[in-house]
Order: C-alpha cells, then sequence, then structure tokens
C-alpha cells in the first residue's frame, strides 16, 4: 500500500475559516492530533513539548484520569479530583500544545482529516491513543446490571452504589435482600479486581463497625476468577501470596469459576454456583476503543490496531497507535505488549522522536520495551512485585508500590492530596468522607 497524502499540506489552513472545522490556530508547523489523553498521550506531548511542531490533542474529557487509583474512589479511599488533572492546567506552560474536548468519530486516513462531534480537523501527523473500554463479551445482562471499573464515572457510579445499598440494608426487615445489597461480587482476579477486593475488605473490617455499629457484619466480598490462579500476569509465587492476603482479610475467593448470567439481583457461575448481590463490579476484560476509518485488516486479537516497528500503521508514514490499543507484534510479544502503563509510557517518549525523525528525514527507531516488573497491592502493608527475577512481597512491596504510584500521579497538589490521604489512613485505616449525593428529581 502506498502512503497517504503527502505530509504538511492538510493541516496548514485556517480550519476556522470554514463551519465545519474545529477552531484551531493558524500553524506553518507540522500539525500533530493526538486521540486521546492516557498515558500514552501525555507521554507523547510531554516529549515534544519543546519542539517545532504543533500539537492538538482531542479527547472527550477535560482531564487525565489515574486509573491505577480508580478503585481507591470507588472504596471511599480517595476524592475524584485527587487522581484527575486538567489538560488545560497541565499544559499551561507548554507554548506548542492546543487541547480541545470533542470526541472522535471517523478517521479519513486518504484526506488527513479526522471527524469529531464538534468538527473536523486536518492532520500533518496523527496519534492514536484512544486506549480501551470494559469488555462485557458479549454478555448483554452482566453489561446492563453491572458496574464496569475503567473510568472516574465508573468509579464514582461503584461509590454511590455502595453507600446506598448500605443504608437501604440498615432499613429494610427482608433477610434476602439485605444480603442482596451488602454482598459485593467482583469478577476478575488481574490486578485491578485483587486490588478493589482488598480495598473492599478492609473497608468492611474497618470501616463498617464505626459506621454502622447495629450491623457489625453485614459485608460479604466475593472474588470470582475464571482461572486456577489470581493476577495471572505476575509470577506463581505473587499470585499465592495475593490468594493468602485477601483469605486473610476474608474475601470469598473463587477460582476456575465463569458468571455466565447476573440479572441485578443474582450471579451464577458455570459450575452453578449462585451468589444473591446488588452489586455486581466487572473488572474481567477490556477491549480496544478506536473510531471508525481503521481498516478491518490491521485489527487483532483484543481489538487492537497492529502497528510495525516504528508504531506506524501498516502503509501510513503519518498515522501511529500508542498505548493500550496499539499491537506491536514481536516473538516475544505475540498479541502485543501488557496493556499497563509502562508500555503506553515508553511508546509516547520513542514516538515523538520517530515523528522528529521523519521530519529531519532521519531513520527511525524500533520500539523496545523495557519491562520495569510489575505491582499489585491488597490492602495496607500487604502488595506483591515482580521486578524480573526479584520477588518482593508483604510490607516492602507496598512500600515501592505506594512509591511507584504516587510519584507518577500528575500535579504536584494531587501528589500532596493523596500523599496526606494515605498517612491518614495508615494511623487510622480512615477514609474520605462518605457522602451520597443523589441526582435531582
Amino acid at each position: 500500500m502506498k502512503s497517504n497524502a503527502p505530509i504538511f499540506q492538510k493541516a496548514t489552513i485556517n480550519h476556522c475559516k470554514e463551519a465545519l472545522y474545529i477552531n484551531v490556530p493558524e500553524t506553518k508547523l507540522p500539525r500533530v492530533v493526538i486521540i486521546g489523553g492516557g498515558f500514552a498521550g501525555l507521554s507523547l506531548i510531554r516529549s515534544l513539548r519543546n519542539d517545532s511542531v504543533q500539537i492538538v490533542l482531542i479527547d472527550k474529557n477535560n482531564y487525565h484520569q489515574f486509573q491505577p487509583l480508580l478503585y481507591q474512589v470507588a472504596t471511599s479511599g480517595l476524592e475524584p479530583d485527587s487522581i484527575a488533572f486538567p489538560f488545560r492546567k497541565q499544559f499551561s506552560s507548554y507554548k506548542n500544545v492546543v487541547f480541545r474536548m470533542a470526541e472522535v468519530l471517523e478517521i479519513n486516513t486518504e484526506t488527513n482529516v479526522i471527524s469529531t462531534d464538534k468538527g473536523e480537523i486536518g492532520f500533518d501527523f496523527l496519534v492514536i491513543a484512544t486506549g480501551t473500554a470494559t469488555n462485557y463479551f458479549n454478555n448483554k445482562n452482566i453489561e446492563k446490571y453491572s458496574l464496569g471499573m475503567k473510568t472516574l464515572r465508573d468509579a464514582i457510579d461503584i461509590r454511590h452504589t455502595m453507600l446506598q445499598n448500605l443504608e437501604k440494608a440498615t432499613i429494610t426487615c427482608d433477610v434476602k435482600e439485605k444480603e442482596a445489597l451488602t454482598n459485593f461480587v467482583i469478577i476478575g482476579g488481574g490486578p485491578a479486581g485483587v486490588e478493589m477486593a482488598g480495598a473492599l475488605a478492609e473497608f468492611c473490617k474497618y470501616i463498617l463497625p464505626k459506621d454502622y455499629p447495629e450491623y457489625p457484619a453485614i459485608m460479604q466480598v466475593f472474588l470470582v476468577e475464571g482461572s486456577e490462579k489470581l493476577i495471572g500476569n505476575m509470577s506463581d509465587k505473587a499470585s499465592s501470596k495475593a490468594l493468602k492476603y485477601l483469605r486473610e482479610l476474608n474475601v470469598k475467593v473463587l477460582l476456575n469459576e465463569i458468571v455466565v448470567n447476573y440479572d441485578g439481583n443474582t450471579v451464577i457461575t458455570k459450575r452453578g454456583k449462585i451468589i444473591s448481590t446488588k452489586n455486581l463490579v466487572w473488572t474481567a476484560g477490556i477491549t480496544g476503543n478506536y473510531p471508525k476509518g481503521i481498516d478491518e485488516r490491521f485489527i487483532v486479537k483484543g481489538n487492537r490496531i497492529r502497528t510495525n516497528n516504528y508504531l506506524q500503521l501498516s502503509g501510513f508514514k503519518n498515522i501511529f497507535v500508542i498505548g493500550d490499543i496499539a499491537a506491536v507484534i514481536s516473538k516475544e510479544y505475540p498479541i502485543g505488549h501488557p496493556q499497563v502503563a509502562q508500555p503506553a509510557i515508553q511508546q509516547g517518549k520513542l514516538l515523538a522522536k520517530n515523528i522528529l525523525n521523519i521530519i529531519n528525514n532521519k531513520p527511525l527507531k524500533s520500539f523496545k520495551y523495557n519491562d520495569k516488573g510489575s505491582l499489585a497491592t491488597i490492602g495496607k502493608h500487604r502488595a506483591v512485585a515482580d521486578l524480573g527475577s526479584f520477588k518482593l512481597t508483604g510490607y516492602l512491596a507496598w512500600l515501592l508500590w505506594s512509591a511507584v504510584h504516587l510519584m507518577s500521579i500528575s500535579g504536584f497538589k494531587n501528589k500532596l492530596l493523596v500523599s496526606i490521604n494515605w498517612i491518614i489512613s495508615y494511623f487510622s485505616y480512615e477514609k474520605s468522607n462518605r457522602l451520597i449525593i443523589l441526582n435531582k428529581k
């Protein structure tokens, strides 16, 4: 396939002259349009912030969300604004960055123009960093009645649902209804599910007796995993320790169980297990999330977009894919790199160099992933870490997990808010204010 339209033609026009275009400042610099402000998109922007390009970030939200700590918002451990940072504030000192809040609908690879719900915009370089969405594996009932945990909105919904159901449980005299309201089921034993289960278990153990002294033991936490081990991407040692820690916190862990149905009241597994619950949190899968306009030939397992080693979409010199949506296939990574923050950040840094290399007619560099290890926490003082051949568990792993996550959060204020919350929680197990703010009817 030939490369698409010549570089540095479409993007330099003044789009505001046409009503259908998004208003973006005129420029004679190469325009880099980035779809998505996740870890990959932010890494690219930071790496290009002092270079002679115009960067246009398009995202449907006006903030970056720190997804690894969503579970703490969901369980009242942190306030939502502690892990979200506005793009405009983040880019206030970047002279070459433009942010536009819009949702991308379609990419036209022939004309170098993308369509959004707010209008169109041309590009010289396009970077698709749209990330992933929750994968319900075509189970419509689970999609309808469960709670995902992929966005800040999801975390807030879990939090409000949990608190409202606990309040309802104190009111009802129906024993079965009370059981359904206070059983919490997490589907998926990956890092997100394990961390969520641990946080809920600590909420049950330390917060519930203080908030609901009349009901000292009304809450049960279940973790359901379809395979034979938890956090399957980590070592056997980490997996077995995670299971041990969860059971010490009285989490009921069900391995080799696949949920086949949920009607909003009852979970049914493939092996016939039945759990009564009105609180189902789904963390069992993700799927690539990208706009129309990408040829289906480039879509691989997990709904990811396949790229070459330079992170380019096949056949195009100026269209790139990075982050969770990208699948850089190799012998070592036959289905693409892990869909976590580190590959996304590293891809953003490399792509910045490759874009500049294209502009300056220099050879491109291949992406080589430097695996820095995996971490997961299971409540306070309990964590697991795989750092190559070096394995850590317990308190030291928890300290490492805390330090890595604190350093990775955007913004000094956010770092300060999270650290203060963690210090208070460390000494008292106290969490943030557990407010229920209802929608106006």
